[in-house]
């Protein structure tokens, strides 16, 4: 039976449009028939919030997985869309608490089979280097880093590299790989995101700048109301600039 692709969603830069990203890029890849898992490591919890679905009081959440507390699989929870489910955040749990080693979460995705029921599990990631950003990067196949075109941006992405490079040369993960990076926030007539945006092409390589997402009020309008853009607007060039961004990460991913 084929295993789900494990994608992590991550900038060392907060900001940088990681949470709508994983949460639109679910949503799209869900509509086009995948199963997809959803999972939340960030302690902002906004994944829950773009998706509608309700916190419960002292439930279980992938924070509470990494606590020892319970199964990993204990804690997922359904969305309003079928084939997107969720395992949601806990906004109190402090980083640098929880289990240490780096491998914990690619262990339980094995062992609980969790990657034999979907077909993509998506990482939504902290900007703080510690144990739930490894445990993303030892579970995943491939990267995806979104950035908002500005000058800090190109020193987010290098530390990210940084970052990457150590995970993947010293034995934590031989499978990681770079699927590509992301625009968001993106607007063309700016001439400081084309120079942004032509720099990281020069340093990692053109054919790894996907499709941007242009700058769109619906996107935060979309969170507010619970839903994916797509949902929300689906005439929305936002919706539009995440069904191409799906479609060419996609092809890339081999």
């Amino acid at each position: 039976m084929a295993k789900a692709r494990v994608l992590a969603v991550t900038n060392r830069k907060g900001g940088s449009g990681k949470t709508s990203t994983s949460v639109n890029l679910s949503a799209e890849l869900a509509a086009q028939g995948h199963r997809v898992l959803l999972i939340d490591l960030d302690t902002q919890g906004h994944c829950a919030i773009g998706l509608g679905v309700p916190a419960v009081r002292n439930g279980p959440t992938v924070h509470g997985f990494m606590a020892g507390r319970h199964s990993l699989s204990a804690a997922i929870v359904p969305s309003a869309w079928a084939g997107l489910h969720l395992i949601p955040a806990d906004p109190l749990f402090e980083h640098g608490s929880g289990q240490q080693q780096d491998h914990v979460l690619w262990t339980a995705l094995q062992q609980e089979e969790l990657l034999t029921q979907y077909d993509v599990v998506v990482l939504d990631t902290p900007p703080s280097l510690d144990a739930l950003l490894l445990n993303a990067l030892c579970a995943a196949d491939r990267v995806l880093v979104p950035f908002v075109p500005h000058f800090l941006a190109g020193e987010g992405v290098r530390q990210l590299a940084r970052v990457l490079f150590r995970v993947a040369s010293r034995g934590g993960n031989d499978r990681l790989r770079v699927l590509g990076f992301l625009p968001v926030m993106q607007d063309a007539r700016i001439g400081q995101h084309r120079s942004v945006t032509d720099s990281l092409a020069q340093q990692f390589g053109s054919d790894r700048i996907l499709p941007g997402i242009r700058n769109d009020i619906r996107v935060a309008e979309a969170f507010a109301a619970g839903k994916p853009v797509r949902e929300h607007a689906p005439n929305a060039r936002a919706t539009a600039d995440y069904a191409l961004a799906v479609l060419a990460a996609w092809r890339r991913w081999t």
